[in-house]
C-alpha cells in the first residue's frame, strides 16, 4: 500500500526552476540590465560602445539594434527585450534604443508595484490601458508631412544621424537618403510605398565620407569576366539572363564510348558550335551588355569579347531584381525567348576601379526603380557604422513618406504622454491609476537619459519640461547643445510618428509579457550546467 509520501518527478533531473517573486524579480533585472546596456548611446550626445566578439573582430558604434546583435545574451527574458529592437529596426529604421530603454523602465516602474503586493494582471491591464492612450497622444499630436516636402524630409534624417559618427556628414548624407528614397518610392492611388530594399548599398574603404554619392542605378561589387571586353558601353541595351552560358550536363548518368579519335574532335566541335550558337542568339538579340545570373564558359567569354559584348557572371538573384527595376529589363531563363521588349536600358555601362577593386557601375537609367548608393570612408570602422546611420535615415524617410506624419524629438513628444497619462490616470481609477501613472514615469525616462548624456541635471530638466508643457509649449523639448527647453519644431528636431508609436507598443507588449511569467522551468543543457553561450560578447552582468 502507498503512503502517499512517494515523491513524484515531473521535471528531467537537472532542471532548474524559479517561482513566484524570484522569477520576476530576475526578468525584470535581466531586462533593465539590457537596457542600461545600451541607455548612455541615446541621443546626439549618446557616447558609442567598442564591442569585441572571440575571434577580435571589433565593432564600434552607438545604434542599439546592433549592439544588442552582437551581444551574446543569455538569459530568456534578456533576449526578449532585443528582439523588441530588431522589431523597431524592422518596422521604422530607428528609434531602437528609445524602445529597449523604455521596456526597461517599465518594467522597474512595476517592480514597485510588485512589492505592494499588485498583481501582475492589473499592472498588465493598466499598462495596456496608458499606450492606447499614448497612441491618441502622438497622434494628436503630430504634423503632417508631404513627400515632395525635401526641407523637411532631409531634417527628419539629419535628426536620426544627429550623435552617430555619420552625423559630421548629415547634410550630404540626409540629401543622398532623400533622393534614393523618393527615387524609389510607388504611388497607388493616395498610398505610397516605400520599399528600402530596392537601394542597394555597396561599401569601399578609401576616400572620405564625403565622397560617398548616390547612383541613379545599381553598382556590382563584379569586374568584367574577360579582359577583351569593352570597359564601358554608352546607351546600353541590357540583356538578363538566369541560366548558364554553358553546355548543361545530363539529368541521368550517361557514357559515351568514343572508338576513333576522329569522334573526340567531332564530340568537342559539337560542345564549341552550342556554345557560339548560344552567344550568337544573345548577339542577334541587339543586348550589348549581359548579367548572367550562373556560370559563363571560357569560350563563351571569349566570343562574348569577340561581340563586344560586355557580360558578369554569377550576379546574385537580388542583384538581378534590382537591375530588372533599374533598367526596365525581363529576367529571361530561355535564349529562344529573347525579345526587343525584354531588353533594359541605362546611358551607360561601365567597369571603374574604386580603391583596390574593381566595380561594375549600371548608370544613367532612365526612371529607376532601383537606386545605389556607394559609401566611402577613412577606415572599416568608419564606413561601417557610415552604413548604419544612412540604414537609419532610408528607413526615416521611407516611414514618414509612407505615413505622411511626424512629431518632434526632444524627449518633447514623451513627456506630453506623460502629463496626459497623468491625467487619464486620474479618471480611471482602481489599481490600474497605479500602473498608468508609473507608466508615466516611465515615458519620462526618454528626456532623463537625454539630459544625462548630455551631463544635464535630469531632475532640474524634467520639471522644466513640466512646466513648458504645462503652458501649452507642446513641442518643447531638451537642446542638450545649450542645456535649455526649446522648441523642437523651430529647431527641426523631427522624427517620424511610427517611429515612436512602434516603440510606445512594443516596449509596452513586451514589458507586459514578461510581467506575467511567474514560473521559469529551464532544461538542462545536453553539454550539462546551464546553457553554453558560444563565443560571442557576453554581459557581464550576474542574473542568478
Amino acid at each position: 500500500m502507498l503512503s502517499g509520501r512517494t515523491p513524484i518527478l515531473i521535471l528531467k533531473e537537472g532542471t532548474e526552476r524559479e517561482k513566484g517573486r524570484d522569477a520576476q524579480h530576475n526578468n525584470i533585472r535581466a531586462a533593465m540590465a539590457i537596457a542600461d546596456a545600451v541607455r548612455s548611446t541615446l541621443g546626439p550626445k549618446g557616447m558609442d560602445k567598442m564591442l569585441v566578439d572571440s575571434m577580435g573582430d571589433v565593432v564600434i558604434t552607438n545604434d542599439g539594434v546592433t549592439i544588442l546583435k552582437e551581444i551574446d545574451v543569455e538569459h530568456p527574458a534578456a533576449k526578449m527585450i532585443v528582439e523588441v529592437a530588431k522589431t523597431q529596426d524592422a518596422e521604422t529604421g530607428d528609434g531602437t534604443t528609445t524602445a529597449v530603454i523604455l521596456a526597461g523602465e517599465l518594467l522597474k516602474q512595476a517592480q514597485d508595484l510588485l512589492e505592494q503586493d499588485i498583481h501582475p494582471t492589473t499592472i498588465a491591464d493598466g499598462y495596456r490601458m496608458a499606450s492606447i492612450k499614448a497612441i491618441q497622444v502622438l497622434d494628436d499630436i503630430a504634423l503632417k508631412v508631404k513627400p515632395s516636402d525635401a526641407a523637411t524630409l532631409k531634417r527628419i534624417a539629419e535628426t536620426s544621424l544627429t550623435g552617430k559618427v555619420a552625423g559630421s556628414n548629415k547634410e550630404l548624407l540626409a540629401d543622398i537618403a532623400y533622393k534614393a528614397v523618393t527615387a524609389i518610392m510607388e504611388k497607388d492611388g493616395d498610398d505610397i510605398s516605400v520599399d528600402i530594399d530596392n537601394i542597394k548599398v555597396e561599401k569601399k574603404q578609401g576616400g572620405s565620407a564625403e565622397d560617398t554619392e548616390l547612383i541613379e542605378g545599381i553598382i556590382l561589387d563584379k569586374d568584367r569576366v574577360h579582359t577583351g571586353m569593352p570597359q564601358s558601353v554608352k546607351n546600353a541595351k541590357i540583356l538578363l539572363l538566369n541560366t548558364a552560358l554553358e553546355v548543361g550536363k545530363t539529368e541521368i548518368d550517361a557514357k559515351i564510348e568514343i572508338t576513333d579519335p576522329s569522334q573526340l574532335q567531332k564530340f568537342l566541335d559539337q560542345e564549341e558550335q552550342m556554345i557560339r550558337d548560344m552567344v550568337e542568339q544573345v548577339k542577334k538579340s541587339g543586348a550589348t551588355v549581359l548579367f548572367c545570373q550562373k556560370g559563363i564558359d571560357d569560350l563563351a567569354q571569349h566570343y562574348l569579347a569577340k561581340a563586344g559584348i560586355f557580360a558578369l557572371r554569377r550576379v546574385s538573384e537580388k542583384d538581378m531584381k534590382k537591375l530588372a527595376k533599374a533598367t526596365g529589363a525581363s529576367i529571361l531563363s530561355d535564349l529562344d525567348e529573347i525579345t526587343a521588349k525584354d531588353l533594359g536600358k541605362a546611358g551607360m555601362v561601365e567597369e571603374r576601379k574604386i580603391g583596390d577593386d574593381k566595380m561594375t557601375f549600371v548608370t544613367d537609367c532612365k526612371k529607376a526603380k532601383a537606386v545605389s548608393i556607394l559609401i566611402r570612408g577613412g577606415t572599416e570602422h568608419v564606413v561601417d557604422e557610415i552604413e548604419r546611420g544612412l540604414h537609419d535615415a532610408l528607413g526615416v524617410i521611407g516611414v514618414a513618406i509612407e505615413d505622411g506624419k511626424m512629431v518632434t524629438g526632444g524627449g518633447s513628444a514623451a513627456v506630453e504622454i506623460a502629463m496626459a497619462a497623468r491625467d487619464y490616470a486620474a479618471t480611471v481609477g482602481g489599481r490600474e491609476q497605479l500602473a498608468i501613472e508609473k507608466f508615466a514615469d516611465a515615458m519620462e525616462t526618454i528626456p532623463r537619459a537625454l539630459a544625462t548624456s548630455a551631463g544635464m541635471d535630469p531632475i532640474d530638466m524634467i520639471i522644466g519640461l513640466h512646466k513648458a508643457h504645462a503652458d501649452g509649449h507642446t513641442h518643447h523639448g531638451v537642446n542638450v547643445y545649450t542645456g535649455k527647453i526649446e522648441d523642437m519644431k523651430k529647431l527641426h528636431v523631427l522624427e517620424p510618428l511610427r517611429v515612436g508609436r512602434q516603440a510606445v507598443r512594443s516596449a509596452t507588449e513586451v514589458a507586459i509579457m514578461i510581467l506575467r511569467i511567474d514560473d521559469v522551468i529551464a532544461a538542462k543543457s545536453a553539454g550539462g550546467g546551464k546553457g553554453g553561450g558560444g563565443g560571442g560578447m557576453g554581459m557581464d552582468e550576474d542574473f542568478d
